[in-house]
């Protein structure tokens, strides 16, 4: 493809700058772009000049007619909530503005200034979610000292209520007692979670999502479709695997659930992925490896209005749900000082688990990151 010349502009020196800045012919293809916005396009000048910049997407939210509209009517256009999906299915969030620009030769150029702000939500997102581990935590520790110490009184008091009955049919009735006293006992430990470091070992990351969609397939309705979509080269990866497997299992069954709620089964697919990442930051901290464990549902996707308190106990978009699975879903990854986030709209919904490789060493029965 021959390269469209934009020498015939005057260029300041544009490379310098952290917003992304693209130069395009009248034909949308690029004749100029700057170091940031090869970060942006994910690809380098050598590649992309001369390039429609529309081809680079598998979908563009953003109609290649507004900026001809823009260009033909010598007007300014912005936008502040872009989406981009590239042909290898990575996904970018950019805000922009174009303006119309004046060639000497005459030809309509337009000027691009791209800023991606993935990671400035991503920053919030992290924050809002530590914000609602947090107030979980307060919520729930209030919770339990006001349940758990009048259930004790009526599970003792019942207990000895028991071995003064004579009659042995009425203990069906006291054992009722202690055995609802104890499950709300035991629901009251599943909301607050353990806050100790669980036993970890090397564990092969697949063979525990296996087990999951094993558990899931029995479960759910036998028309959903479930799909690997695996990492051969993912290492080992040092974890507690029961609470891993259990925290994968919530939101497995979660999607599975959406899905039969909102009458999708016969066409419900559920996609388990993995992925290595490389120099990932998590709640500011800095790893050199991290896996990935994705979770794809055709759903429903997520309702508007739980999109903000989705992780907090209690919160359920299901009649008789507890609310209680995200909450220790997200739980047992902060305990490996991971992250998980949700993106979601109608039709595909993603849970991502990001779970860091830590290099540790046993001291005094702690674990210690390097």
């Amino acid at each position: 493809m021959a390269k469209t010349d934009c020498t015939n502009l005057v260029q300041p020196d544009w490379d310098q700058l952290l917003t992304g800045i693209v130069q395009l012919d009248e034909h949308l293809h690029i004749c100029y772009m700057n170091a940031a916005a090869e970060t942006v396009l994910d690809g380098s000048r050598k590649r992309l000049l001369g390039t429609p910049l529309f081809s680079l997407f598998s979908y563009s939210s953003l109609e290649p007619e507004v900026l001809r509209q823009a260009l033909r009517d010598q007007q300014s256009v912005s936008d502040s909530d872009v989406t981009w999906i590239f042909h290898d299915g990575q996904r970018v969030t950019i805000e922009f503005v174009a303006q119309p620009l004046a060639a000497k030769s005459g030809a309509a150029q337009m000027l691009l200034e791209l800023r991606q702000v993935d990671q400035i939500r991503r920053i919030n997102q992290e924050n809002s979610q530590q914000q609602q581990l947090q107030a979980a935590h307060s919520i729930v520790r209030g919770l339990a000292h006001e349940i758990k110490n009048p259930l004790g009184g009526l599970r003792g008091a019942a207990q000895l209520l028991a071995g003064e009955l004579a009659d042995k049919q009425l203990h069906d009735y006291t054992d009722l007692i202690i055995s609802q006293a104890d499950r709300l006992r035991n629901l009251v430990d599943r909301m607050l979670g353990s806050h100790e470091l669980p036993d970890r070992a090397a564990t092969n990351v697949h063979e525990v999502i296996e087990r999951v969609i094993a558990v899931a397939q029995l479960s759910a309705a036998p028309k959903i479709k479930f799909e690997r979509d695996y990492d051969p080269s993912l290492p080992e990866l040092t974890m507690a695997a029961d609470g891993i497997e259990q925290a994968l299992l919530n939101v497995v069954m979660n999607a599975s659930e959406a899905i039969v709620d909102a009458g999708l089964a016969d066409q419900g697919e559920i996609i388990v992925r993995t992925r290595v990442l490389h120099q990932q930051t998590l709640y500011g901290q800095r790893y050199r490896r991290c896996a990935v464990i994705e979770v794809q549902d055709n759903g429903p996707g997520v309702p508007e209005q739980l999109k903000e308190t989705l992780f907090y106990p209690m919160v359920s978009g299901r009649a008789g749900g507890t609310g209680l699975g995200l909450a220790i879903t997200q739980n047992v990854v902060h305990q490996h000082a991971g992250k998980i986030e949700v993106l979601s709209e109608a039709g595909c919904t993603r849970f991502l688990i990001y779970l860091p490789y830590i290099e540790t060493r046993h001291t005094n029965g702690a674990d210690h990151a390097k």
